[in-house]
């Protein structure tokens, strides 16, 4: 327990990722939150009505607090069929193959509201409200105004100076290994890769507000070491993708469980934003082929995703996944929270009988 985790309501220094596109289920969100740690909801994708829904199911499942993260990158302006047809076309072999008619253009909007999502986030009020790709300007304040705490996401230092000078209460620092979508929008995001220690020892220097540390980090001893580096909390995702909670597809949580090494990579092609995910022949085939700007892509790759995952074939499925993988287990996330929190008072007495 430290400051910051008072002020999040939260017992442990631990952050249940948000992770937008299935694997956060209300259900995943209580099992974590009542279990010390703070869930959180991946809402970047979810529309305001079912944003509100999916938080009231929380809340009927436990009175601890949780958190929302958004995207706020631009949206595209809207591209017309002609000029999609290239990034179709790169795709329609796969539509075929799982028996799925020709991917048709995709119309604008690509996303659901921002402002829209904001509101239904001011009309939720939760504990905490994260934001992922960007800076959400003057909305920070507003949301801090309300009682919430606010973060931001920070591949570098640079955006983490900019996070605090827009008056957020703290940064989550995403390591190099961090799976999903790279939270890069200040530099070039395959400029943005330090790792997760490297970054967080970096940034815990260079601003004054408090810094969770996300990336690779999957189980008591990760916690433990990013705490040593100036960390105030850890931030879990793909730990807490095989649990039974979880939305991720059954094909994502089973290749998780079997790895025994690092097998992920990163890539566009499935939304148009870089992201790090279970090496598949989609991420390779399409390597160099053409593709829409985020998030147009992701609704052009959305069918042939859920098609292969259903058909329980990983080819097509965006298995985001962090560089620690291999270290998953399959756990209610209670069951998971509980061993995290046992780890992490095992790694502590060791490093102080180290030092003692």
């Amino acid at each position: 327990m430290n400051a910051f985790c008072r002020n999040l309501g939260i017992r442990l220094p631990l952050i249940a990722a948000p992770m937008a596109g299935g694997p956060t289920t209300p259900e995943l969100v209580a099992a974590c939150s009542a279990a010390g740690a703070l869930g959180s909801f991946g809402f970047a994708y979810t529309q305001p009505a079912e944003m509100k829904r999916q938080a009231a199911s929380v809340r009927e499942r436990t009175r601890e607090p949780f958190g929302i993260n958004l995207f706020v990158s631009p949206q595209p302006d809207p591209i017309p069929p002609q000029a999609q047809q290239a990034a179709l076309d790169a795709v329609a072999p796969y539509y075929a193959e799982l028996g799925l008619p020709p991917p048709a253009p995709v119309a604008a909007p690509y996303a659901p509201s921002l402002d829209e999502q904001l509101m239904a986030v001011e009309e939720i009020r939760p504990r905490v409200f994260t934001v992922h790709l960007g800076l959400a300007g003057d909305r920070i304040r507003r949301m801090r105004s309300l009682g919430m705490v606010v973060g931001g996401s920070a591949n570098c230092v640079a955006e983490a100076k900019a996070l605090e000078a827009a008056g957020f209460d703290f940064v989550i620092a995403q390591g190099g290994e961090a799976g999903g979508h790279r939270g890069s929008y200040l530099r070039d995001p395959y400029q943005s890769l330090a790792g997760t220690i490297a970054l967080t020892r970096m940034i815990a220097r260079a601003v004054k507000v408090p810094v969770v540390a996300a990336g690779g980090i999957m189980d008591g001893a990760g916690i433990a070491a990013v705490l040593a580096l100036g960390a105030q909390a850890a931030q879990l995702g793909t730990a807490f993708i095989p649990c039974p909670e979880s939305g991720a597809s059954q094909v994502h949580k089973n290749l998780l469980t079997r790895l025994t090494e690092d097998e992920t990579r990163l890539t566009d092609r499935f939304s148009g934003k870089l992201a790090r995910g279970l090496a598949n022949r989609f991420m390779r085939e399409m390597e160099h082929k053409p593709y829409l700007p985020f998030p147009a892509q992701n609704s052009v790759t959305g069918k042939l995703r859920q098609a292969s995952a259903k058909a329980n074939k990983p080819d097509f499925v965006a298995l985001w996944a962090g560089q620690a993988a291999a270290l998953s287990r399959a756990l209610p996330a209670a069951e998971l929270v509980k061993a995290l929190e046992s780890e992490l008072h095992q790694a502590l007495r060791e490093l102080k009988g180290l030092a003692s």
